[in-house]
């Protein structure tokens, strides 16, 4: 259980969070300073810092708890499940326990409007890039060790994640240039995409 100083400082970084996320999806993430962020929830700059290193953390705060979500969720997987059907299913499976995760610190729509942020940020998009590949990494091995495999002496493990994480990849970009920016949207588009893998990898794109 929580001492009331915990709660306090949780409720801090939350609304620090919060207040980040609005102001990067309404006024820009380079134009907001970390002042803005401090001032918005009327504390000082360096009681910011206690929670986040900068900017970009507080920006890929709950991108980063998604992540971490999503390996523990690859682990949970049934062992007789194939790998990339583990990996799709901890997809499918768990988009309700997903959503409670990120509206535990923020509005589901404010956390989509930010995905977007970050894809039209470069500076964001690349730091996100570069977590993704780390988090591939993490799935890699926890696929490696559900098979009884060695990551570094069997290619498959990372090959799987990266055909995978191309899939992701694809459907986040194609999401946020769409119309419809709801997490029902995203949802169907992500599982349309993950039914569409096998077929496009062994069978013919020709109409016959």
């Amino acid at each position: 259980m929580q001492t009331l100083r915990e709660r306090k400082k949780q409720r801090t970084r939350i609304a620090l969070l919060r207040a980040a996320l609005e102001l990067f999806t309404t006024r820009g993430y380079e134009e907001t300073t970390v002042d803005d962020i401090a001032a918005a929830v009327e504390v000082s700059q360096r009681t910011f810092f206690r929670y986040f290193a900068n900017k970009e953390e507080a920006a890929l705060a709950v991108q980063e708890m998604t992540e971490d979500y999503y390996v523990e969720a690859v682990r949970r997987r049934p062992p007789e499940e194939a790998p990339m059907e583990a990996l799709r299913q901890a997809v499918v499976e768990g988009w309700d326990g997903l959503s409670e995760v990120i509206e535990s610190v923020v509005p589901v729509e404010l956390h989509l409007r930010m995905y977007r942020q970050v894809e039209s940020t470069p500076a964001l998009l690349a730091a996100h890039l570069r977590r993704s590949a780390e988090t591939e990494e993490r799935i890699a091995r926890v696929l490696a060790e559900r098979e009884g495999l060695d990551v570094d002496a069997d290619p498959r493990p990372r090959l799987a994640v990266a055909v995978f994480g191309g899939v992701m990849r694809v459907t986040e970009r194609q999401w946020s240039m769409g119309d419809d920016f709801s997490l029902a949207g995203i949802r169907e588009l992500t599982i349309s995409y993950l039914e569409q893998v096998g077929p496009a990898l062994t069978e013919s794109w020709r109409d016959s």
